[in-house]
């Protein structure tokens, strides 16, 4: 079976920030590709052209990318251009949810619950911008991922602060309101929508360092919510994830509030495969190791 897949190349790294996880996110892949046999290669666009991707003869793509460059979809134009079938979503769906305004312009539109937000620019009245989302609120790079340069900000004297550091990762800086809950993330592979994963971070504050190299971040999978609960929510990430017309895996951050109701956040087309990684702990909770999800991931490499 693994014959099929030809010449595979794993994307890894890449310029974006978040090229660190993406390194380890593509080497456990390849490492799990090759010990089922996968003739698989380690291939860094920081370092070797895409079009390069066709001269070697590769097959497929597995793109383990994160952030700008491997999940807002550039590489998955050049990939088709070069008519290699890759992994996850498609151009417009990468590139629209790797933009959290207009993911939120989408779900918005078709009535699914999203925090209330306010896009900032340097002159922005920051009192004003408090005042209509309420405190705290989160500023954040509206195209970047893994919290980079986000910042929770609980006075109104430190937005422009805020804004300030956001900016420095993209121009176009998002302000969102918080919402007070419970920290949930809910995975697809295919069209099976995978157990939720409920995230507890030190102090409420699931950063970076404790997203990707904390061993004090508690995860539950099982959730440990009601059947019917996880099966609303469940229901609703995929009806988010088709809205922006994902494909092949994916994973949606959301916050279940006091009072029950759910709140989108964001979508993630290139979810992180490290140790520390979502996607492959509600996989496992279903019976599916990593291997076998790798596996997975790939066979629904397409084009398109």
């Amino acid at each position: 079976m693994t014959a099929e897949f030809g010449k595979v190349a794993v994307l890894m790294g890449g310029s974006s920030a978040e090229r660190e996880i993406s390194l380890l996110s593509g080497n456990a892949v390849l490492t799990a590709l090759r010990t089922r046999g996968v003739d698989a290669h380690a291939f860094d666009p920081a370092e070797r052209p895409v079009w390069l991707l066709k001269q070697d003869g590769y097959s497929r793509a597995f793109i383990a990318l994160h952030g700008r460059g491997g999940e807002d979809g550039t590489v998955q134009g050049a990939l088709e251009l070069l008519g290699i079938p890759y992994t996850g979503s498609g151009v417009m769906s990468s590139a629209l949810s790797m933009d959290k305004w207009r993911t939120k312009l989408v779900w918005h539109a078709c009535q699914l619950p999203t925090p209330a937000w306010h896009i900032l620019k340097a002159d922005t009245d920051w009192d004003a911008v408090a005042a209509e989302l309420g405190l705290p609120i989160f500023v954040k790079p509206a195209r970047e991922g893994s919290s980079v340069g986000a910042t929770k900000v609980t006075r109104a004297a430190d937005l422009r602060a805020a804004f300030e550091a956001a900016v420095q990762h993209d121009p176009l800086v998002l302000a969102e309101q918080f919402v007070e809950g419970e920290e949930l993330t809910a995975a697809f592979l295919g069209s099976q929508a995978l157990p939720l994963v409920r995230i507890v971070a030190p102090g409420g504050n699931y950063d970076w360092q404790n997203k990707y190299f904390s061993d004090a971040t508690q995860y539950f999978c099982p959730s440990g919510l009601p059947e019917s609960a996880e099966e609303t929510l469940q229901a609703l990430v995929m009806e988010a994830a088709q809205l922006l017309d994902c494909r092949g895996w994916g994973r949606a951050d959301l916050i279940l509030d006091a009072a029950g109701k759910p709140w989108l956040l964001e979508m993630n087309t290139s979810p992180g495969m490290t140790g520390h990684s979502l996607v492959p702990m509600a996989a496992r909770a279903v019976g599916i190791g990593f291997e076998d999800l790798c596996l997975k991931i790939l066979e629904q490499a397409t084009l398109g």
